[in-house]
Formats: structure tokens, sequence, C-alpha cells
């Protein structure tokens, strides 16, 4: 091994050049320069985010144990693309009296956990996969509870932490059966040794998966995802419910392909009710929910069912439609989280009910959040219609025919409570709605991106035929 190996990890070290610049910038720059972190912060990252879209080498690292190709590459982009729209919805809430002077603190911790959910990406080993997990999990605590002086955001972030521990200790007991069953740690070696006849390995594997649908939000694992969705910052919000779900996700597929793959028939059976049930109450508990970071947190939980439609195909289609389906829900959810943040900043209300009669005063916002919850819907023609065809396409096509339908009929049940912000803010009256007001520029940068994400990517067929020969390259 020499150096030329370590710039196959050219994801992490940028990251960690980045991190290291900000960090030296917030201990040393004077009151006065440090009103300038925010943009430095985000240029350095849009920056980072460029650089990984330039033409890069494949191959591993420290005896396979690091594993990088072009679908890796391109999900690590995809998160990047997540995390500045994200810096870039912070400056409102980072401007606040009780977290001004902590902004050096949320980017550096924010670019801490990215850095664990790269490593978790790119992993060939579980203990690799299991560092980066903690490396992600842990800080994202923090975050949780970043407005520790406000009751629900600390409850959140004890929450959090306590439910991550926990689903941390069962998937590593989990991978221990594993190792005990077949000595390797290695994803390529330990693939082929995995039989239906080991209940050691059967039960190391149910661990593994109940750990694992504990960081995606799926039922019935899914009780902190409200409750901490509702206490965190709203950026953090949609920070969890993008970028750290949507690495899970897909990590998740990959281990389903490479590791578990004689274990098909097993898990596809748990699969099914998983779908079923995550994707069904999930939408029945948006229904009854008004505060709409709660809405979300509901939201979320479904669209991971669907999410998992695509590990269920088990093909590389599927793996095709996860990657595309993390990038639709992406821009589509940044787009109703930059709206809700900029009102949360502006006047405090995170309620439906506070939407009444919005588009008379703000018609750009209410009419973005219209545009993130049509696509979150799957209304055609938005990039989350496209999204929700392919999985149902990739799962159809493997003859899951009674859950696609299943799924349909829920996407039936999304549309009415999708439609009730829109109703409330459109059709709605207020005696005293929500004052006009203008959003930062850094905020209606990120939704200006997030509506041209809406609006377009579903419609370049290059966008899905480039991700698929990715996934059928592995």
């Amino acid at each position: 091994m020499d150096l030329s190996n370590f710039l196959l990890m050219r994801h992490e070290i940028s990251l960690v050049v980045v991190f290291v610049i900000l960090l030296i910038y917030d201990l040393f720059a004077s009151a006065k320069t440090r009103q300038y972190f925010q943009p430095v912060a985000c240029l350095l990252f849009a920056l980072h985010t460029a650089y990984g879209f330039f033409p890069a080498a494949t191959g591993t690292v420290f005896e396979g144990m690091y594993v990088t190709d072009g679908i890796h590459i391109l999900v690590k982009n995809i998160l990047n693309i997540g995390v500045l729209l994200m810096f870039l919805q912070t400056n409102a809430w980072l401007k606040a009296e009780d977290t001004v002077f902590k902004r050096g603190e949320f980017f550096i911790i924010t670019m801490f956990t990215l850095f664990g959910m790269y490593l978790m990406i790119s992993s060939g080993h579980f203990l690799i996969f299991y560092i980066g997990l903690e490396t992600a999990s842990i800080p994202l605590a923090t975050l949780v509870a970043f407005d520790k002086y406000k009751h629900h955001s600390a409850e959140a972030g004890a929450k959090y932490i306590l439910t991550a521990a926990f689903s941390s200790g069962i998937m590593l007991y989990g991978i221990s059966m594993l190792y005990g069953a077949t000595g390797a740690m290695y994803f390529t070696e330990i693939a082929p040794l995995l039989t239906a006849t080991n209940s050691m390995v059967l039960l190391g594997m149910v661990f593994f998966l109940a750990g694992m649908f504990f960081k995606i939000s799926l039922v019935p694992f899914h009780l902190w995802t409200a409750d901490v969705y509702e206490g965190a910052p709203t950026p953090v919000t949609a920070y969890l419910s993008v970028i750290s779900k949507g690495s899970a996700a897909f990590v998740l597929c990959i281990l389903m392909f490479k590791v578990f793959s004689n274990l098909a028939v097993e898990w596809m059976h748990i699969f099914n009710w998983i779908i079923v049930i995550t994707i069904t109450v999930g939408n029945l508990f948006a229904i009854r929910q008004n505060n709409l970071k709660r809405f979300l947190a509901f939201s979320s939980i479904s669209q991971a069912g669907y999410i998992i439609l695509g590990v269920l195909a088990g093909t590389q289609m599927g793996m095709a439609t996860i990657v595309f389906y993390i990038l639709a829900y992406l821009f589509s959810n940044f787009a109703a989280f930059g709206v809700i943040s900029a009102i949360e900043a502006k006047t405090g209300k995170l309620n439906i009910s506070d939407y009444n009669g919005l588009y008379q005063t703000n018609p750009k916002l209410s009419l973005t959040l219209m545009l993130s919850l049509f696509s979150l819907g799957g209304i055609p023609f938005f990039v989350g219609f496209f999204s929700k065809f392919f999985i149902f396409f990739a799962a159809a096509e493997q003859g899951h025919y009674v859950i696609v339908f299943i799924a349909l009929l829920n996407t039936i049940i999304s549309l009415y409570y999708y439609l009730l912000p829109i109703k409330a803010m459109f059709i709605n009256k207020s005696e005293e709605p929500i004052g006009t007001f203008k959003t930062d520029a850094y905020n209606r940068l990120s939704l200006v991106i997030c509506v041209i994400g809406i609006l377009i990517v579903g419609l370049i067929s290059p966008i899905f035929n480039y991700i698929e020969k990715l996934s059928f390259g592995m």
C-alpha cells in the first residue's frame, strides 16, 4: 500500500480538509471576522461537493475493508448536495441569540457525522461499517439537542441517543453472531458462508436487521421518530429525514445484496410485512398530525417503506431505484423543510392551522411547499412520481404484485394528508394570517435549487439511466 491508495478516499480526505479549515477558523477568528463563518462554510462545502463530481479512480483500500466504485461515489455526491442545501437553510436559525455563538460547532459536527456516513457507505468489512455507523450516530444526538435551552430539544436528544445506543447494541450483537457462525468479517468472505440451516446465522441476521430498521425508522422500530423530529431544530430534522435515512437505506440495500443474498428467501418474508406495515402506519398517523414536523416525520416513515421496496426487488435495478428515490426525496423534503424553517424563524409557528391563508401573504413560499408536497405524494409529473414509478416497476418485475398494489393504495391515502397543508394555504381563510416577509438569500437559493430538482430531474431520463448503469456495474 502506498500514498496513491489513499487517493481513493478522496471524499473523506476532501471533507477532512474542509473540516480542519473551518475548525481553525472558528478557533482563531475574531468576533468580527467570525460573522462571515456561514458564507465561508457554505463556499468551502460547495467546492467539496463540486470536487466529488470530478472523474475518480475506483478500487479497494486496507485489504478490501474500504471499497469505492461509481455507485458509492454517486451516493456520496447526492448526500453532499443535501448537506449543502441544509447549510443554506440554517442561516436564519443560526443568527438567533441562543445559537449565534455555536455556529462553528454546528457545521463541524454535521461534517463529522457525514464523514461517518461516508465510511459506512464504502465499507467492505463489518468493523469499518460499525465505526462509520457510530461516527455518524453519536454526533447526531448533539445536533438533535443543539437548542439545549429548549425543553423539547433536550428531550429529543436524550431519546435519540438512548434509542441509537439500544439499536447499535442489538446490531452489534447480531454482527457478533454472524462472526461466530462464519469466522469472517469481510462482506465478500461472509456471504458464501451464510446458510439458512444455521440458526445462529438466522438469528444474527434478524438482530442486525432490527438495528438497521431502527436507523431507518421502519415500523415497529419507529416510535422515536416523531418526538425526535419535533424536538430537534428544523434543519437537523431535515438532515435526519433525508441524509441519515438515505445513507442507511442505501447501505441496507448493499448489505442485502452482498452479504445476505443466500438468505434472500428468509429476509424477503420479513421485508414483505415490514413494508406493508410501515407504509400503512406512516400514512394513517400522518393524517392525525397538526404539527408540521410531526407530520413530515410520519411522512418520512411512510417514504422509508417505499424505499425498501427497492431492496425487496433484489436486483441491480432495485438498487438504482433506491438511489434515484433518495435523490428525488432529497429535493422534495428539503423544499418542504426550507419553507417550514423560514416561517418558523420568522414567526415561531409550526402548525398546519397556522398556515391558513398563507398564499395571500407569501405566495412564493406557498407554491414551493405545494410543489414539494405534490412530489412527496407522487403526483405526475414531479420527480416524486418518477421515483415511485421506478420503485413499483422494479418490485412488480420480480412478481411482488400484492405488495405493489398495497403500496399504490397507500399512495392514494397519502394524497389526502399531503393536500391538508395545501388546503390550509390556498383555501382556508384566516383573520390573522402569517404576515408578508422575505426569506434570507441563502434559504432562497436552496429553495430555488429544490424547485428545479422537483420539476426537471424526473423528466431527464439520462439521470436514471446513468444511475442504473452504475448499479449494474456492482
